[in-house]
């Protein structure tokens, strides 16, 4: 008989109370990891740093605890910029649509253990999802995104007053019997890459910052995390081009509403001009925000047939109801993403800035308050 489990940490930053709650829960997981012969670990499409973050550090304890096969699949490769990551064994068992349609989902169908990491519903793997869905495989989701869709799981661990999947993937990790209840029982490529996914989401901690992540930084720095190694692979490695982008973007590109909505809407020309790559323009949407008068920031990219959004609020705007009421999508309530569909929204990206300009007119002035 399936059994559904929404594993809703006791009260905010109550740590005693909190791991004493999931006990029972995070046993039914490494009981399912002991029971698996083949494991899936999937993620959402397009995979940034606390997605492949905390998809690494799951794969990375499972291998050093468990006997269970285990393979990480992705709609799309992970971008260069935290490829620093993944070494060449964590490579070998990773799976990526785009490149091997055919294994991946073949990698899904033979699994009797699937764990969803960073998504709130399989749909957000994209090409994958269809496949997710379909599988008899017991469901395990860990994500600390809104509305997630529990009843596609059999157990559920959400939570969203945590930074980021990779701070609640530490907690859990960290009190099961592997570990004991100490960073130290965590294989150190596990810490690693839970650090990098804790520190891409909370933007270096200048978002999404709770008392639960500071202490999760100091718990792995004791276990011998070098953070700033970590900081200076994730912030001082990128090229040239990224900073010409940026440039141009704050001369040519940059546009601020009489709302006080800051937005840029990036082509396809102007990324190829760029030579810009997945995890390029990581950061770029919060910058406006420092602007005084500036309360959202949106920025767009083409992507094939739709436009990737991200949004960025101050505290007072929600950034996850303007994505839901305007840009198919949501997320956090500072934090959102979305996207405009090809011709459904726009007919092209020369009608981006407008609808921009008139539906955030209509949030601000109308709706966010509903």
């Amino acid at each position: 008989m399936k059994c559904n489990i929404i594993c809703n940490f006791a009260p905010k930053n109550n740590f005693t109370r909190m791991i004493t709650s999931a006990t029972s829960d995070i046993n039914r997981l490494t009981c399912q990891l002991e029971k698996a012969a083949k494991t899936v670990i999937a993620t959402h499409f397009k995979p940034d740093g606390d997605a492949m973050g905390s998809s690494i550090a799951m794969y990375r304890f499972i291998r050093q605890y468990f006997s269970t096969d285990v393979k990480i699949v992705l709609n799309d490769r992970f971008p260069s910029s935290i490829a620093f990551m993944v070494n060449a064994e964590t490579d070998r068992d990773i799976l990526v649509f785009e490149e091997r349609p055919e294994d991946t989902v073949k990698a899904i169908q033979e699994a009797d253990l699937i764990i969803a990491l960073d998504f709130n519903a399989f749909h957000r793997a994209d090409r994958l999802g269809p496949a997710l869905s379909a599988s008899s495989a017991y469901k395990v989701l860990i994500d600390h995104h809104l509305n997630p869709d529990s009843g596609a799981f059999g157990l559920v661990f959400s939570r969203q007053d945590v930074s980021s999947a990779s701070e609640l993937l530490y907690h859990i990790l960290k009190a099961t019997p592997q570990c004991g209840g100490k960073a130290a029982g965590l294989p150190m490529e596990s810490a690693e890459a839970l650090m990098t996914g804790m520190t891409t989401d909370t933007n270096n901690f200048a978002n999404s910052t709770y008392p639960s992540t500071l202490l999760m930084a100091a718990e792995l720095i004791e276990r011998g995390v070098d953070r700033d190694r970590i900081v200076f692979n994730l912030y001082n490695q990128y090229g040239e081009n990224r900073l010409r982008l940026l440039g141009h973007i704050l001369k040519d590109l940059l546009t601020i509403t009489d709302d006080g909505v800051a937005y840029v809407v990036l082509d396809k020309d102007t990324l190829e001009r760029y030579g810009i790559e997945e995890g390029d323009t990581e950061g770029f949407v919060n910058m406006p925000l420092s602007i005084d008068r500036v309360r959202m920031s949106l920025l767009l990219k083409e992507d094939k047939d739709r436009v990737r959004v991200s949004i960025r609020s101050k505290k007072g705007i929600s950034a996850n109801r303007c994505s839901k009421l305007h840009f198919n999508g949501g997320g956090h309530e500072n934090a959102a993403g979305g996207r405009l569909n090809i011709p459904e929204d726009i007919s092209d990206m020369s009608q981006a800035a407008e609808y921009i300009e008139r539906h955030t007119h209509i949030f601000i002035t109308e709706e966010n308050e509903a």
